[in-house]
């Protein structure tokens, strides 16, 4: 994939008609209109961006981008990189925290995408672009090449998802608050201060240096300037040319300084979104990934499913960008995922009511009437 044609893609708004039918079958349900509140209007998306009136989620995948992040040298975690592979090897053995979560009711699927390491895991998928991302302070975190080829591999991952009903996105990689905190502040012109978060858990000092390291990378790439427009209803694009603005800068901003498990995640919200796939966004690296695919395809939001809010302060602010809400507010700051398969039951108990709940006519009561519009 060229960078000429990934800036091309046209993405395919979800069926309105079947949301309202979806909507419909809810209000003919026994209970009060909106009853479920927001978890109504995932169920009424997800048949919507299935194109189904009768959406089907029983097949469930998380994917999981693993990468290395060069910006570790500069002292912004309490851990040594090599972390990032140890925990890839309690993942291929779903070992890990959200792998105990799932109990093997959810595929998932591991990929590393970046590690700094050319050791098989057990269990890990190889689909290496290079061995972790430079050190966003001294140089770009990849090449336009190694960033398109990593785009391409989380579109390609969401193709083979084509199975399944729904998908989580999850990532593994020490350092990773950090460059998605300034890609998030490069695409939306923020104050590294105002955002900046403890990640895995720093001392006050440590959070003051990951700060510094943040602001010295804005402006060793030049990219402490106000962001440009999301393209949502809020703060919509003006015209072509704007969005061809918007889709360049956030492209060279990946390069500079996301990370592989960022481009490889965005690759996989912009595979969605083509696919027709429903894709729910976990914390603060998958918020930004999920950021920066809209603003690389505008679109893809449309496929997206916020699961919680996040302790690290950029989750919001991505969210808010995208105009999405998140439906857990549990101080969450986990990773791997954790957010999208704590969703996943819930959102099937709702589903289950969707298809199974006892109707206004054969309970022999009145139907409630809708009166907003």
């Amino acid at each position: 994939m060229t960078i000429d044609e990934l800036l091309a893609l046209s993405i395919e708004k979800p069926s309105a008609d079947v949301y309202r039918q979806a909507k419909a079958v809810f209000d003919s349900i026994a209970k009060p209109i909106d009853g479920f509140g927001d978890f109504e209007d995932i169920i009424c998306r997800i048949a919507s961006i299935q194109g189904n009136i009768s959406p089907d989620i029983s097949k469930r995948a998380l994917v999981i981008m693993i990468a290395d992040n060069g910006v570790v040298a500069e002292g912004v975690s309490q851990t040594a990189r090599d972390v990032t592979k140890k925990v890839a090897a309690l993942m291929g053995k779903n070992k890990s925290t959200v792998g105990i979560m799932t109990s093997g009711e959810v595929d998932i699927i591991p990929i590393n995408i970046g590690i700094d390491s050319d050791e098989p895991i057990e269990g890990i998928r190889d689909m290496k672009v290079r061995r972790g991302s430079g050190n966003i302070v001294r140089e770009c975190a990849m090449s336009e090449d190694e960033c398109l080829r990593a785009i391409q591999t989380g579109m390609d991952v969401a193709k083979e998802c084509r199975r399944y009903g729904i998908i989580a996105t999850g990532e593994m990689g020490i350092g990773n608050t950090t460059s998605s905190t300034a890609l998030l502040c490069a695409l939306c012109g923020l104050d590294p201060q105002a955002v900046t978060g403890r990640g895995a858990g720093l001392s006050d000092e440590a959070l003051a240096r990951k700060t510094d390291v943040i602001k010295r990378a804005l402006e060793f790439h030049k990219l402490d300037r106000s962001g440009f427009s999301d393209g949502t209803a809020a703060d919509p694009v003006c015209d072509a040319q704007d969005m061809k603005d918007v889709q360049t800068y956030t492209f060279n901003a990946l390069c500079s300084v996301g990370g592989l498990d960022i481009a490889g995640l965005a690759g996989l919200f912009i595979g969605a979104a083509v696919y027709h796939l429903p894709i729910v966004i976990d914390g603060m690296i998958t918020a930004v990934a999920a950021l920066t695919a809209e603003r690389l395809a505008g679109g893809c939001r449309h496929y997206m499913i916020a699961s919680h809010k996040g302790r690290e302060r950029g989750v919001a602010e991505a969210l808010s960008r995208l105009g999405l809400k998140s439906v857990i507010d549990g101080n969450m700051a986990l990773g791997e995922g954790s957010g999208g398969v704590i969703l996943f039951p819930v959102i099937e108990m709702i589903m289950n009511v969707y298809n199974s709940g006892t109707r206004f006519e054969s309970a022999q009561i009145r139907q409630y009437e809708r009166f907003d519009k």
